[in-house]
């Protein structure tokens, strides 16, 4: 029920009469003097002898006195009483009408009642009944922080609510399931809370499903942070072979024709035949060179296939790797091997157009060349020729019969420190001599883009948390000495001892 309005209901200061009222004085003043004729004329014909006669005024009329008894008593009151009423009701009119105040009635709008109806009211009316308000204010909306009237509402959290107002935190907009979710004291549509908080596959942008166990089980690269479900890793997902990503739904892999697949970011700034890598090749030996490490043979370099690697490293009698396909080679065997001497194109989402041709390689040193996979980004490239650098470095140096953990962890090192000088200019990894400085300038031209340093400390990363023990174990021994002693004073030791100094 809502509360009355002001037009029903007013509070007035002064008594006021519920009834219809004449607004005319003079109007008023005459109906008055009839009534007051009427009331005489009816006081003077009830009964009883008139014993003195009584003069009004000077007119010649006469009013003979009824006489007195206890009846007359009686009626002389009833009639002062009717007086009374008269005269308080003429007096309400006038206070009223002075105050410009007028009570009104759902009855205004009809005729006038007759005077008669009027000498019922008491002498004094009542004023009229105390205009009534429901309680308000005892319940405060949480989320405009205004008062909560009649009509629904809601209890949350020992908060109430307007409906329109409990609003989900992430999307805005109202609440209006029975079941919601809470973070602390913010409320969210259980679809928006999975949306913020329910990890999601980056691989297929689906949301990672429970285990068994009904717990929410997914991988994660511990570089890229890319999250992804398992099953991922074994449903021919294609992985890109250089930062080893995996190809999302809103990305695109280039097939290099081997099996291996490659990254667009990676794809930049891949080297594809034995031509373009050259420049980059002669800018490590120029490294060596500015490290007091020069190469006095020329070892030929030759980017090949993955095919061409995988047969060459089992042609060949040394050699130490752990990765599932092998990236780099430091042959000492003579072999014919197939090389790419033209750079194949990009046609849809794989290379085409490769042209290969065999070279026989010949023994004249302890080194006969150093092979490389072809495809992979200049950085990653360059890692790989300064690890089979510092191979065919100690070979022809006289460093004979060393350990795996010792060989591949000093030649980690090597590839580690260039890998520095590249992506961190100015590090203690950088050699002070102008002609190793060139690598950054002769091999390709113009600044690093930014997702190319990314790379260059991707590979840092993999080479200083690999967890082989050969190029892992032996890369962090190998480096703490080197941090210790110097490079040279470990070189020196390893080919005195065949270890690391201690």
């Amino acid at each position: 029920m809502a509360p009355p309005s002001s037009s029903s209901v007013n509070r007035l200061s002064q008594p006021c009469i519920y009834g219809d009222f004449v607004s005319s004085y003079a109007e008023r003043k005459s109906r008055f003097m009839k009534w007051l004729g009427k009331l005489f004329k009816s006081g003077s014909g009830r009964g009883g002898a008139s014993r003195n006669p009584q003069y009004l005024g000077d007119e010649n009329m006469v009013w003979h006195a009824p006489a007195r008894s206890v009846d007359d008593h009686s009626r002389d009151d009833k009639e002062k009483e009717d007086l009374d009423t008269a005269i308080a009701l003429s007096l309400a009119e006038d206070l009223k009408q002075q105050n410009g105040r007028r009570w009104r009635t759902d009855n205004d709008g009809n005729i006038p009642r007759e005077l008669d109806d009027s000498l019922n009211v008491p002498s004094y009316p009542p004023h009229p009944p105390t205009q009534y308000y429901p309680r308000r204010g005892y319940r405060v909306c949480g989320g405009c922080n205004r008062e909560i009237g009649y009509g629904n509402y809601l209890g949350c959290m020992g908060t109430f609510f307007h409906p329109e107002c409990f609003c989900c935190r992430a999307c805005g907009y109202p609440i209006t399931e029975y079941e919601f979710s809470l973070s602390g004291r913010d409320p969210y549509h259980q679809s928006c809370f999975k949306e913020l908080t329910h990890p999601k596959c980056e691989v297929c942008n689906q949301f990672i499903p429970a285990n068994g166990a009904g717990l929410i089980e997914y991988r994660c690269h511990p570089f890229w942070s890319q999250k992804y479900c398992p099953s991922h890793e074994h449903d021919n997902t294609a992985r890109c072979c250089s930062c080893e990503r995996l190809e999302s739904w809103n990305a695109t892999y280039i097939s290099l024709g081997d099996g291996r697949s490659l990254c667009l970011e990676c794809m930049e700034s891949a080297i594809t035949d034995t031509g373009d890598c050259q420049p980059l090749y002669h800018a490590i030996r120029d490294y060596y060179e500015g490290m007091n490490m020069k190469l006095d043979q020329q070892i030929p370099m030759l980017l090949v296939e993955r095919q061409a690697l995988n047969e060459a490293f089992v042609g060949e009698k040394n050699g130490h790797h752990h990765m599932p396909e092998t990236r780099g080679l430091c042959l000492s065997e003579e072999q014919t091997v197939s090389s790419i001497y033209r750079r194949p194109m990009i046609g849809g989402h794989r290379l085409v157009g490769m042209r290969t041709q065999p070279h026989k390689l010949t023994r004249k040193c302890e080194v006969t060349a150093i092979l490389v996979l072809y495809g992979l980004p200049r950085l990653l490239t360059g890692a790989i020729l300064a690890h089979e650098l510092m191979h065919g470095w100690l070979r022809l140096k006289g460093y004979r019969n060393l350990n795996p953990e010792v060989e591949e962890g000093i030649c980690q090192v090597l590839s580690y420190m260039w890998l520095e000088s590249e992506v961190m200019p100015g590090s203690r990894s950088a050699p002070s001599t102008s002609a190793a400085s060139s690598s950054s300038t002769s091999s390709k031209k113009g600044g690093k883009s930014e997702v190319e340093k990314k790379l260059g400390e991707f590979f840092i990363y993999q080479i200083a948390n690999d967890a082989s023990p050969a190029y892992g174990g032996g890369f962090r021994a190998a480096y703490a000495a080197v941090n210790k002693y110097s490079l040279r004073r470990t070189l020196d030791h390893i080919k005195l001892t065949g270890l690391f100094p201690s």
